[in-house]
């Protein structure tokens, strides 16, 4: 994969920021979602590239979606793997809240994970504690080795967790055991990036999210020399029973199969992503923790993007100034 693509990729998600944007604060998340997915197919496949989306998103939303499988670009050029989020927090765009972003990883060819849009349960960590630890043990332990890792007592490491109902327990859990606890209501991409950054408070990000984002996630981490495990649970896992969920989970683990993946198995970094060639784009919809959102003036709109390539090791904070009729 050739660096020469930085520079288009990061438009992709750019054009997608720009097109949900335009649905800010208007209450509707799938209309939101459905014009960021329609600028993102457009951009990629304007591009020189041989890409298929090995993973999608919006069906555990019922949004609008690029669909795991889906070719885009030109058919020639570089073969390559993309997983793509077109807003991570469409309820946050359609409601004017913060951290709303578009994302995007690329890869080679079979180096990212091919999943189904279901849950993931993920646990990430930043360098420093990188190979300690394991999702066969439990949080707490976990935590435990994190510490350690990290040198820092446990009443004093911080934990970001989404702020979801089936968190409750996992919250009250952490308080018991000390550990300071930062909860967000959606999108945890920004959150698992941000156990990366030394400047910010953040040593872990645990929870039960969805699997694009987890793989995206990944492609972002192993570039900035951090470490991630998850597993893939069904919606009946995670959302109890039901006959809904039920169908649901059926239809999950048989695509699951068909994908020769084993719903529960630990999935490593390496798992995830397998190669450090990986180049990963984000664009701020509404301002957050990782970046500022879009400025409109009467002559122009001005956008936030991070690209991270991790053959180079380098990140770029890009601020971007375009004409309005852009």
């Amino acid at each position: 994969m050739k660096h020469t693509l930085t520079y288009p990729f990061y438009r992709v998600t750019e054009a997608a920021a720009i097109a949900g944007f335009a649905w800010l604060g208007r209450g509707d998340k799938n209309l939101a979602d459905g014009a960021a997915v329609a600028a993102m197919r457009q951009e990629l496949n304007a591009l020189p590239i041989d890409g298929t989306i090995v993973i999608g998103e919006g069906e555990i939303d019922e949004a609008p979606m690029l669909y795991i499988g889906e070719k885009v670009g030109q058919t020639r050029g570089p073969s390559i793997d993309i997983a793509v989020d077109p807003i991570e927090g469409t309820r946050m765009t359609a409601c004017g809240q913060s951290n709303a972003l578009s994302v995007m990883a690329v890869a080679e060819a079979g180096t990212l994970l091919h999943a189904p849009d279901m849950y993931m349960e993920k646990l990430i960590v930043g360098p420093k504690a990188t190979g300690v630890i394991d999702l066969h043990l439990s949080l707490a332990e976990n935590l435990r080795l994190i510490s350690q890792a990290l040198q820092k007592p446990l009443n004093t490491l911080t934990i970001s967790i989404l702020d979801k109902p089936r968190h409750a327990p996992i919250i009250a859990d952490l308080h018991r055991l000390g550990v300071r606890v930062f909860t967000f209501p959606d999108g945890d991409v920004s959150a698992s990036l941000l156990t990366c950054f030394p400047d910010q408070p953040i040593d872990v990000m645990y929870g039960i999210g969805g699997a694009p984002e987890g793989v995206i996630s990944a492609a972002a981490v192993r570039a900035l020399g951090g470490d991630m495990q998850a597993r893939l649970l069904t919606r009946i896992q995670v959302k109890g029973a039901g006959d809904t969920h039920h169908r649901a989970s059926q239809e999950e683990e048989a695509r699951c199969q068909a994908m020769g993946l084993t719903l529960g198995e630990v999935l490593r970094l390496d798992d995830l992503a397998k190669s450090d060639n990986v180049l990963f784009s984000a664009t701020g919809i509404t301002d957050g923790d990782l970046l500022a959102g879009i400025r409109i003036t009467e002559s122009s709109i001005t956008t936030h993007s991070l690209v991270i390539d991790g053959q180079q090791k380098t990140l770029q904070w890009l601020k971007t100034v375009n004409p309005l009729a852009r």
